[in-house]
């Protein structure tokens, strides 16, 4: 039996999702030579596939013969996203957390407005000393933060593509950190390759003076939406750290599991 032949309208819309799919991998605004040398596909073909693009607003046109992502494309991303995990699952696997390790829960996703930082969006305190607790949600959830520093930021920054995670690194360490933050670029980036192979990442007063950390991925297939975080002052945090990473990554996992995706440990 003859094998069955693609037909051209399916390899044409191949190229379509091709041509847009590397407008949003490779970061930044690009010309049609550089999608034709990153797709392999024939300038013609781009640029008839950006100029359609920017007629239905997936595609931006920035100056003369220049593209990037168009507005469409975030209204996409959020109404992709709208199968994440809802506000009473969140909260219900953040309190489980915190009762279950006694440290704070905090769940960190990415934004993308004005620099790829995360931001924290819920998080759960728990019965310590409310105004210790009142200081980390304000110096960690208060304002969006670098993805270099604190082990929210460096699980999320070790599953961003390459194009993001040099974005990020071009930033330099802030300039205030606290104690424990990962200076040397080296130094990061073994970090990242640690925690890709573990499926955690651990902080040791990285985001904040006297505070340790440990947090998981959230994710949907292989993107990261986020992170899922505990933090404890340094002096509680057990020394035996599998417990708290075990239920720290169980909790990832179930809202990952939520969102659609899957989290590997």
């Amino acid at each position: 039996m003859p094998c069955q032949q693609a037909s051209p309208a399916a390899g044409a819309h191949a190229r379509v999702l091709t041509v847009l799919r590397a407008v949003t991998q490779r970061g930044g605004v690009q010309g049609v030579l550089d999608l034709t040398r990153s797709t392999g596909i024939p300038d013609s073909t781009v640029h008839r596939i950006l100029q359609a693009g920017v007629e239905t607003r997936t595609v931006d046109q920035v100056g003369r013969g220049r593209y990037r992502p168009g507005p469409a494309m975030i209204e996409m991303a959020l109404q992709a996203m709208t199968s994440a995990p809802a506000e009473a699952d969140v909260q219900q696997m953040l309190d489980d957390l915190q009762r279950n390790t006694g440290g704070v829960a905090l769940l960190f996703t990415v934004t993308g407005f004005g620099g790829l930082r995360r931001l924290c969006t819920d998080y759960t305190l728990g019965d310590g000393d409310p105004e210790t607790r009142k200081v980390l949600t304000y110096q960690l959830g208060s304002i969006p933060r670098s993805l270099r520093v604190g082990a929210s930021g460096r699980v999320i920054l070790a599953h961003l593509p390459t194009h993001m995670q040099e974005t990020v690194l071009a930033e330099g360490p802030p300039r205030a950190p606290a104690p424990g933050v990962i200076r040397e670029e080296a130094a990061l980036l073994a970090s990242l390759a640690d925690i890709r192979r573990r499926g955690y990442a651990i902080g040791r007063q990285e985001a904040v003076a006297g505070w340790d950390g440990i947090a998981a991925p959230v994710l949907w297939g292989s993107t990261v939406m986020g992170s899922l975080a505990l933090a404890m002052p340094a002096k509680e945090m057990p020394g035996d750290l599998r417990g708290v990473i075990q239920r720290t990554c169980d909790a990832a996992r179930a809202m990952s599991l939520i969102a659609g995706g899957q989290m590997v440990v």
